[in-house]
């Protein structure tokens, strides 16, 4: 039977210790399309950050920017911005309490930003970000809005009011963002292109932010060196990335040989 496997990047196509794609899993990957599987990635990326781990997996089908962006055999599909009302209501909530904001418009390396209280009170990103300064912007005329940026102290959180209005990520202390975190929708998105049944999905993660797409509905498989939340909640646990975890988990099923 045929089976539709959607694999998270960080962690599980790649050794979480040194970022690099393991090669037992895209050996597998090649496997799984010969013997009539379907295969994509499943990443919170944006999209045009995804495009390239695409090509070096070799993968032509993904869903990114939390479930937003659909990819099928190279071709984008789809690729929607944040609820602008929504958005605009956190963007004026956090800009009214004195906060730094940085919004991107499109979905690239470039945010816009009306003010520098973001790089004054948390300084630049890691990632790579072109940072855009209008002093003249006005957030009610932003026509779509893919992402934002607020520099608030986690122990401040508690004063935004609409704080979850929007999914949001943080990975440090000094500052969140806003982003689609849908990666569940995603998958059911691209199985309604498909034409195909859910119950034959497969998804694989190591992380806490996998965890919205380890439904009931379809297999669910964690990673060795995964989150303990995510492997609680997992139909199973299979070997760290780089100990063939990806690999092991498909002899396990018989989906190779």
């Amino acid at each position: 039977m045929k089976k539709y496997f959607f694999f998270d990047i960080d962690g599980t196509l790649t050794d979480i210790h040194t970022g690099k794609l393991v090669e037992s899993g895209l050996e597998t990957l090649r496997q799984l399309e010969a013997n009539g599987h379907f295969v994509a990635i499943a990443t919170g990326r944006a999209y045009y950050k995804t495009i390239k781990a695409a090509k070096d997996a070799g993968v032509h089908n993904f869903i990114a920017n939390g479930g937003a962006a659909l990819v099928l055999n190279d071709e984008l599909v789809r690729n929607a911005p944040l609820d602008r009302e929504k958005a605009l209501t956190v963007i004026h909530e956090a800009d009214d309490l004195g906060y730094g904001i940085l919004v991107a418009v499109n979905d690239s390396i470039d945010v816009v930003m009306r003010d520098h209280r973001f790089l004054e009170q948390f300084g630049e990103r890691r990632e790579p970000t072109n940072y855009i300064y209008q002093p003249d912007m006005q957030y009610d005329d932003l026509k779509e809005i893919y992402k934002i940026y607020i520099s608030i102290p986690e122990s401040e959180e508690y004063r935004m009011k609409n704080l979850d209005l929007l999914g949001h990520i943080r990975m440090g202390a000094d500052y969140f963002w806003y982003q689609h975190d849908a990666k569940d929708q995603g998958i059911r998105d691209m199985m309604d292109y498909l034409n195909a049944d859910i119950k034959d999905v497969v998804v694989f993660g190591d992380g806490e932010n996998d965890m919205v797409m380890f439904r009931k509905e379809w297999t669910s498989i964690a990673m060795g060196n995964g989150d303990s939340r995510l492997k609680a909640i997992a139909d199973y646990v299979t070997d760290a990335a780089e100990d063939d975890g990806i690999r092991n988990a498909c002899l396990h099923f018989g989906w190779i040989q």
